[in-house]
C-alpha cells in the first residue's frame, strides 16, 4: 500500500471525554505488565517486555526540517524501545524501535495510551504521532507512535538504494523490451536486492522486516507503555499490523479502529490490480469534477478524460518534461505518480488540474511538485527511506510470485483496470526485486482471532487506495463492527468528519460501538 500520513485532529476526542469517563478504562501508566506471549513466539521474552523506556527529547529522532520542527513541540518525548530482531532467536540480534509521545495534560481524564500508524508500509508512526498529539490538546489519550522495524528513525533501516540513485530512476525512460533489454532488467532487479542486504545490515534484517514481526513489537511496546491491554488506530497498511497484533494477541486488545482496510485474504498481485481499479475510479471522479470547470485540461467530456491524460502523459517517455528553476525534467512514470498522490483526497485535485494544465504548456513543475511530496523528497534532493521499506515489506508479506509470466499477467491485468496509467509499452515476463530477496512470504489468510473484543473497521466506499469490499472482508473475518464512509478518498477517521469522528471517539474512549450498519457521509461533517 502506498503511504498517506493522516493530519486529522484528536480534540474530538477531549470533546468527547467529558460525557465518556463514567466508564473510562481505568489508566495502567506505570505499571510493568508481563509479557502474554501467543502466535507461536518463544517464552523467554521477559528483557524485552519488562524494559522502562528511558524517555528524553526528540530532536535526535529527526530526519527533515519539518520534523525537527514537529518534534519541538511541547508535551513531547522520545525513547527508543528495544526488541530481538528474530523472536526466535531472542539472544541474538536487537532492532531498537523509535517511539514518540504525546502526554495529555488531562490526567485526571486521562484513558491510557493511543498507539497509532499512519499506513506504508514505511510510513512514520512518530511523525503522526507529532501531529496527532498536537491536534488533541488536553484529549484523554497519551498519543503514542512507533516507525516500525527498518522505517524512518528505528534501526537498522532498510537502506536500498542512495538519494542520487532514486533521483536516475524517477527519470528513466528506458522501456527496451527486447531479450537484452529484459536481461539487463533482471540483472538490475538482483544487483537492487543484493544491494538492499548489503546496505540493510544483513539478510536476516530484511527477512525480519514483515507484519508478523512488526506486530510482535507492537505487544513489547504494549507492555513497556504500562498498558494492560492496547487501544489501536492503524491507517491503511496500519490495518495490516491490527489484524495481524488481533491474530497473534487477540486478549491484549482493548480497542482498535482500522481505517482504510487491506484484504487479508488477496494475494499481492491480487490487491495491487484491485487498488489499481479504485485509482481508475477515484480518477473517473475527478475527471468528472475537473469537466465541470473552464478550462479542464482533459477536456469536457469526463468519458474522454483517459485518452486525454494518455496523450498527455505518454509523449514524455521520449520527451520529459522541463521543470523550472531545476534541471531535472518530468519522467512519465512521475506524471503518473503525481496523478496517483492527488487522487488519494479531493482536496488536491485543483492542484492536479493547475499540473495537467501546465504538462499541456510543456511544464512540468507542479507535476514533480506532487511526485517528490509522494516520494517524500526534500529540497535538498534528500529521500526517507519509506519507499524503500514499502518494497522490502511488501516482498516479505505477500511477494510476488517467483514466476515472470505472472509479474506481465499481473501488469496486463492493472493495465486494463485502470487504463489511465497504462504507458501503452507491455510489460515483459521478469523476475521482481522480491524475487531475490531473503524472504519468506505470509500465506494470505482470513485471521483467525479467538477472544478478539468487538473492533471498529472503517471502509469509504470510493477508497482510491484500499476498496471498500476490503474493509468488509476484514470487518467480517475479525467479527467487527463496520462502519462505512461513502465519499471519495483514503480513510476518514479523526479527520473533521463529525459522524464518523463521534463513533470513532465513542468507542475508543469508553468501549461504546454504534448500532449495526452505521454510515456516515460528507454532509455529516
Amino acid at each position: 500500500m502506498t503511504i498517506s500520513p493522516r493530519r486529522a485532529a484528536l480534540a474530538a476526542l477531549a470533546a468527547a471525554a467529558s460525557v465518556a469517563l463514567a466508564s473510562c478504562t481505568v489508566s495502567t501508566a506505570g505499571v510493568a505488565m508481563a509479557a502474554t506471549t501467543s502466535g507461536n513466539a518463544p517464552l523467554d521474552l521477559d528483557r524485552y517486555y519488562t524494559q522502562l523506556l528511558d524517555w528524553g527529547p526528540c530532536a535526535p529522532f529527526a530526519g527533515t526540517d519539518a520534523e525537527r520542527t514537529a518534534f519541538a513541540a511541547p508535551g513531547l518525548d522520545c525513547a527508543r524501545l528495544t526488541v530481538p530482531l528474530d523472536y526466535f532467536e531472542p539472544d541474538g540480534r536487537v532492532a531498537t524501535i523509535a517511539v514518540l509521545r504525546h502526554r495529555t495534560t488531562a490526567t485526571a481524564q486521562r484513558v491510557g495510551s493511543l498507539v497509532v500508524n499512519p499506513g506504508g508500509p514505511g510510513g512514520s508512526g512518530i511523525a503522526l504521532a507529532a501531529q496527532f498529539g498536537a491536534a488533541q490538546q488536553d484529549g484523554p489519550f497519551d498519543v503514542v507512535g512507533f516507525d516500525p522495524r527498518g522505517v524512518g528513525a528505528s534501526t537498522p533501516a532498510i537502506d536500498c538504494v542512495t538519494d542520487r540513485e532514486i533521483d536516475e530512476q524517477r527519470a528513466e525512460t528506458d522501456v527496451d523490451t527486447s531479450p537484452a533489454g529484459v536481461a539487463r532488467i533482471e540483472e538490475e532487479n538482483r544487483r537492487a536486492a543484493a544491494q538492499c542486504v548489503e546496505r540493510s545490515g544483513g539478510a536476516d534484517v530484511i527477512a525480519h522486516s514483515g507484519t508478523r514481526d512488526v506486530a510482535r513489537d507492537m505487544d513489547v511496546l504494549r507492555a513497556a507503555l504500562g498498558e494492560r491491554k492496547l487501544t489501536y488506530l492503524g491507517y491503511s497498511y496500519g490495518t495490516r499490523i491490527g489484524s495481524t497484533y488481533a491474530e497473534l494477541f487477540p486478549g491484549n486488545v482493548r480497542a482498535m479502529v482500522l481505517d482504510g482496510a487491506i484484504d487479508p485474504t488477496q494475494s499481492t498481485a491480487d490487491s495491487a490490480v484491485a487498488q489499481m481499479q479504485g485509482f481508475q475510479k477515484a480518477f473517473e471522479a475527478y475527471a468528472a469534477d475537473c469537466a465541470t470547470t473552464d478550462g479542464c485540461p482533459l477536456g469536457s467530456d469526463p468519458a474522454g478524460a483517459t485518452a486525454a491524460f494518455q496523450a498527455l502523459a505518454r509523449p514524455l517517455i521520449e520527451h520529459p518534461a522541463a521543470v523550472r528553476d531545476s534541471d531535472r525534467t518530468l519522467s512519465y512514470s512521475d506524471a503518473v505518480t503525481a496523478v496517483v498522490a492527488a487522487l488519494y483526497n479531493p482536496a488536491s485535485w485543483p492542484t492536479l488540474t493547475t499540473g495537467l494544465t501546465e504538462l499541456k504548456a510543456g511544464d512540468g513543475t507542479t507535476l514533480m511538485t506532487l511526485a517528490d511530496a509522494y516520494f517524500e523528497r526534500s529540497a535538498t534532493g534528500a529521500y526517507g527511506n519509506s519507499q524503500e521499506a514499502l518494497m522490502v515489506v511488501n516482498c516479505a508479506d505477500g511477494g510476488t510470485p517467483d514466476d515472470p509470466a505472472a509479474t506481465a499477467e499481473t501488469a496486463r491485468r492493472v493495465n486494463e483496470v485502470a487504463p489511465f496509467q497504462d504507458s501503452g509499452i507491455k510489460v515483459p515476463a521478469i523476475h521482481s526485486t522480491c524475487s531475490y530477496l531473503p524472504v519468506e512470504p505470509v500465506t494470505p489468510h482470513l485471521p483467525k482471532a479467538d477472544g478478539l473484543p468487538r473492533t471498529l473497521v472503517i471502509s469509504t466506499t470510493g477508497d482510491p487506495s484500499t476498496p471498500y469490499q476490503a474493509g468488509v472482508a476484514l470487518a467480517e473475518a475479525l467479527d467487527a463492527r463496520l462502519l462505512t464512509f461513502e465519499g471519495t478518498q483514503h480513510t476518514i477517521a479523526l479527520q473533521g468528519n463529525t459522524c464518523v469522528d463521534t463513533i470513532v471517539g465513542n468507542y475508543l474512549i469508553d468501549l461504546s460501538l454504534p448500532p449495526a450498519d452505521p454510515r456516515c457521509g460528507p454532509g455529516t461533517s
